[in-house]
């Protein structure tokens, strides 16, 4: 099969790190190919440098069989290189059509947009798609899926060869990756390529052709999926077999620390449940069933309109996050870009933010003591950074997620809400969350964890509360834990 894009000994180098380290490999004509590794192993920077956004040291990019050796964004694209980011770029107030065409001249008359050819050429290729809308719709209107769709959209109507999708099924419901793995296809059978990137490796065995795998910058391997298995991808990403996914702990279960009595608010009615110290306690439902939205009145960013809320016995009277760390409460939030992390700022400045508090006397802050926090949660974590002064924004996704947990333990919280996380975060770095979070309850702290990964719900939960439309669904205990049984509570289904 002929191949549509090389890449020829690529060398990128960031002040104290070289991102990658001499990199090949290629992409054939219609193939899937997957692009994984561990966090900070070089695929974001790879795909930056394939779609302009960033230049190399040295090396070149092959497309079509023309070489190029300093890309732009611009250049890219009309060779043919599409990019789907996680975060997409997309205007809400706008219409679907008009976020497709933005920036493109399409049919002008006398300087203007032929709107009507926009519909026409928009809804062409929705349809081509296999998917039904109304190319009319304001992108504020849309899913998350939805939105993912109109970005491969703007990509499919400049003509790409060669489509990136970076973590295409972090941010969209399990129940769309069918739908989006539909589209992938009829991209495949159009002749477009994907490079599939995704820390889901049960999906690199449903969708793509071959594997590409990445190490601390550095090409490692390039396989049929056919021929491997999970426990090669593994070995090969990480440099080590990963003996247990799970670790096992040891925490003493004691009495409640957090209680929730006929709680209601935020799109969540009749909240009953409670954490025990010690204990990690498993919240389960689908999208939409107000497990983010509890979470938010817990912590006491949202006020409920009724119920109570207990804490250690005494009633939460919070206004604000705030106030709910002054009791201890700490809240690892699912969009770590735009809740977690202070992206503009150091690793050092967003872990002490937090700390400040405890290590002043006077309002004078003991600078030493703060400092010797920052390292030892930057080494906990293994952030992988040159150094604590490096901008968040310049992290992989899964080292960011790892400043933000450092962040809420550094304000020595005893009970931590956990929404989703490792999302976005490789098989190596999820083993370390879970043995810290082991960690942190056989200190006696409690962890609810809200997560849409059925596996880690079983394999790291001391119980299961499951919600469904906003209320609680039921209760599963360890010894009778089921996924059947989770997903019918999650449904609303109850025996009769």
């Amino acid at each position: 099969m002929a191949k549509i894009l090389e890449v020829k000994n690529v060398t990128k180098i960031y002040p104290g790190v070289v991102a990658l380290d001499d990199v090949s490999f290629d992409v054939e004509a219609g193939e899937v190919l997957a692009l994984i590794g561990e966090n900070g192993a070089g695929k974001s920077t790879v795909i930056k440098t394939i779609s302009g956004a960033i230049q190399a040291e040295s090396g070149s990019i092959v497309i079509e069989g023309k070489e190029y050796t300093k890309l732009t964004p611009a250049i890219a694209k009309e060779a043919g290189i599409g990019v789907v980011y996680q975060e997409f770029n997309l205007v809400p107030s706008l219409s679907i059509a008009e976020n497709i065409f933005l920036g493109d001249k399409v049919g002008k008359t006398r300087g203007c947009p032929d709107f009507k050819e926009m519909k026409r050429r928009s809804q062409d290729i929705m349809e081509e798609l296999g998917v039904k809308i109304d190319v009319n719709t304001q992108v504020q209107m849309l899913s998350t899926a939805q939105m993912q769709i109109v970005e491969i959209a703007k990509a499919m109507i400049k003509n790409c060869k060669v489509l990136i999708m970076d973590e295409p099924s972090a941010s969209i419901p399990m129940a769309e990756v069918q739908n989006m793995f539909r589209i992938i296809r009829k991209l495949k059978a159009r002749g477009v390529s994907v490079i599939y990137i995704s820390h889901r490796l049960e999906e690199l065995f449903e969708i793509c052709d071959r594997v590409t795998i990445f190490r601390d910058g550095k090409y490692v391997t390039t396989q049929n999926v056919a021929d491997i298995t999970k426990k090669d991808l593994i070995r090969y990403m990480i440099g080590r077999e990963l003996t247990e996914k799970f670790p096992s702990r040891n925490a003493q279960i004691g009495e409640p620390v957090l209680e929730v009595q006929d709680l209601s608010g935020n799109g969540d009615f009749h909240i009953n449940m409670a954490l025990h110290k010690g204990e990690i306690l498993g919240l389960a439902g689908l999208v939409g069933a107000g497990r983010t939205e509890l979470a938010k009145m817990l912590c006491g960013d949202v006020k409920p309109d009724s119920g109570k809320i207990l804490v250690r016995g005494k009633q939460m009277t919070a206004h604000s996050a705030a106030d709910g760390v002054d009791l201890g409460i700490g809240l690892v939030p699912e969009d770590r870009k735009q809740e977690g992390a202070f992206l503009e700022y150091s690793i050092e400045w967003n872990i002490a933010i937090m700390a400040l508090r405890q290590n002043s006397k006077w309002s004078f802050m003991d600078f030493k003591k703060i400092d010797e926090l920052v390292e030892t949660y930057n080494e906990t974590l293994d952030i992988k950074t040159p150094t604590v002064k490096q901008l968040v924004r310049n992290l992989s996704g899964g080292n960011q997620q790892k400043v933000v947990v450092a962040k809420v333990l550094a304000a020595q919280n005893d009970i931590l809400i956990f929404d989703e996380p490792t999302r976005g975060i490789d098989v190596g770095a999820k083993q370390e969350i879970y043995k810290l979070m082991n960690s942190l309850v056989e200190d006696g702290k409690s962890i609810l964890m809200i997560s849409s990964e059925m596996e880690e719900l079983l394999g790291m939960s001391d119980r299961i509360i499951v919600l469904h439309e906003g209320t609680v669904g039921g209760e599963v205990s360890k010894n009778n834990f089921c996924q059947e049984k989770i997903l019918e509570l999650a449904s609303g289904i109850v025996e009769e």
